[in-house]
């Protein structure tokens, strides 16, 4: 790809986000569901815009290639709202505090993929049979998600936030917006600088994006081996993550068949990446399944009704 594209790429993503922080959520608040909703259909018109793009300039193959790749990554991203709704409701983090975690965090993740794509595409290059490797863990991972258990989530046992805790002095009070504040040792004492507890959410945000970023970029390979559509359709999918987070915040509990929806989607990808040199998948087929897999477990989970002990476990 020419250079001019990454570098025409990421500074529309600087804008859009410094637009977004510095324009429009300048000031803390409450995310209403309309609003959100507002957000993500922005996002997601983006994405679509940028994926014609795609298709004038690189042709409708890779075009497809952009939209599957969107799609697996949207829906996988799904996990990560459920941690999100978990860490928040930990810390008891007001709700006009959340976007501003959401918004570095996703910061951060940019940044962390974009590491993670480079060194993936890099080893695909010059090693092929990672490939293979890619796929058995694909398929690994989408049969342990879909016979493991709802597990709890303990912020407290993450090593990253121990480190923190370790190295970083910390205050348990919310000094708004603020990640680090001077505090006093003690009354009329010496003044440090400390790590509020919006901190330590953004430092387990942060860590918790890198775990599922181990399942979804091997997925996204799977997909398309461009690393600009892998880069790109990943970016594109982390921005609308946030606004998805205040839409489906109070709903997603009602999904309750999407795990396994996500399991198939990844098992699928796994088995496609297996085949590639064998019996190549198209990628129009693979766009079919992906979205009428995630679009058919959304519509079961509202037609069938989880069990009583399942709606205790939520």
């Amino acid at each position: 790809m020419p250079t001019s594209w990454w570098i025409g790429f990421n500074a529309m993503v600087l804008f859009l986000l410094a637009l977004d922080l510095g324009v429009f959520n300048r000031k803390a608040h409450t995310v209403s569901v309309k609003e959100a909703l507002g957000w993500s259909a922005v996002w997601i018109s983006l994405a679509i815009g940028f994926g014609l793009w795609i298709g004038q300039a690189m042709g409708r193959q890779a075009m497809l290639e952009f939209y599957a790749g969107y799609l697996v990554e949207q829906a996988l991203s799904v996990d990560n709202l459920f941690v999100f709704i978990l860490v928040f409701g930990y810390f008891r983090i007001p709700q006009e505090l959340q976007h501003r975690v959401l918004f570095w965090g996703i910061l951060g993740a940019l940044l962390m993929r974009g590491a993670m794509i480079g060194a993936g595409a890099v080893l695909l290059a010059r090693f092929h049979w990672i490939i293979y490797l890619f796929g058995a863990f694909l398929v690994y991972t989408g049969v342990k998600m879909a016979f493991s258990g709802d597990s709890e989530i303990e912020p407290e046992q993450n090593p990253v936030i121990r480190l923190v805790r370790r190295f970083i002095p910390l205050t348990t009070k919310f000094h708004g917006e603020k990640f680090f504040v001077k505090e006093a040792v003690e009354p009329g004492g010496a003044v440090r600088r400390v790590a509020t507890p919006l901190f330590v959410v953004l430092a387990l945000v942060e860590t918790t994006d890198v775990v599922f970023a181990v399942d979804s970029i091997p997925a996204i390979f799977g997909v398309t081996r461009n690393p600009f559509l892998v880069y790109t359709s990943n970016v594109f999918a982390i921005l609308g993550l946030r606004s998805m987070y205040f839409v489906l915040a109070n709903i997603i509990g009602k999904f309750h068949l999407l795990k396994y929806g996500l399991s198939v989607v990844l098992a699928f990808v796994g088995v496609k990446m297996l085949l590639s040199e064998i019996r190549p998948i198209g990628i129009g087929v693979s766009l079919g399944v992906v979205a009428g897999v995630l679009l058919g477990s959304v519509l079961l989970s509202l037609v069938i009704k989880p069990r009583e002990s399942d709606g205790a476990e939520g």
